[in-house]
């Protein structure tokens, strides 16, 4: 009889020097969707703001069972602190702080998979440089780091829509099919302690996030 083979924990960072870009709205919802398909899984807050621990704070509020682990590391400390934690988990997310260089620089060092959210505007692509060089002084260290932009908050049928996608592809790392809209239902569903699928299942916004797990699982299993 074939032993079977443990699946190794896999590390998905979130991560993008830019403010506003939607990283935590992402993490939380990519790590309530693993866990929605059986995995055990931890999701580190690493921003000082602490975003991701309001949102598990507000489901304890509304009394609502625990989906996934939450814990803070707001320090550059993170990726030490990530090792720790590796078999204890199928899978660990990390959403990284904005500004914090060497919080974000750790955040990469940790992961195996960094996921760059940019919205749908000229901005973010010219704020991308910071990101890059990030990425690229952490592969001395991780060489086999994957890393793929993920458009966010596309606003539906806009030409700039489209233009930042042309603009994305072939601009370092690989561009995502899968993308997520403006979509009210986030927000409502952050402000119930809720992942989009448990606030409205079935809908195209738990669509677009189970598209989006899926080609990220993917990419590290081709």
């Amino acid at each position: 009889m074939t032993a079977r083979r443990e699946r190794r924990t896999k590390v998905w960072g979130f991560v993008n020097q830019k403010g506003g870009v939607g990283k935590t709205t992402l993490a939380v919802n990519h790590a309530a969707e693993l866990a929605r398909r059986g995995r055990r899984v931890l999701l580190i807050d690493g921003d000082s703001q602490g975003s991701a621990l309001d949102w598990q704070a507000q489901r304890a509020r509304m009394e609502l069972a625990a989906i996934i682990a939450v814990v803070g590391f707001p320090r550059d400390t993170i990726h030490h602190e990530v090792e720790q934690h590796r078999g204890d988990y199928d899978d660990i997310v990390i959403d990284a702080p904005g500004r914090a260089e060497s919080v974000a620089r750790a955040v990469i060092v940790a992961s195996d998979v960094v996921i760059i959210p940019v919205q749908p505007s000229p901005y973010d692509i010219w704020a991308s440089g910071e990101v890059l060089a990030l990425l690229e002084q952490s592969r001395v260290f991780r060489p086999e780091l994957v890393a793929a932009w993920v458009i966010n908050r596309r606003i539906v049928n806009t030409a700039i829509g489209r233009d930042i996608k042309s603009q994305l592809e072939g601009h370092g790392p690989r561009l995502l099919d899968a993308t997520i809209a403006q979509r009210v239902i986030f927000s409502e569903a952050a402000a119930r302690g809720l992942a989009v699928y448990e606030a409205d299942p079935g809908s195209v916004a738990d669509s677009e996030i189970q598209a989006l797990t899926t080609e990220l699982e993917a990419i590290t299993n081709g």
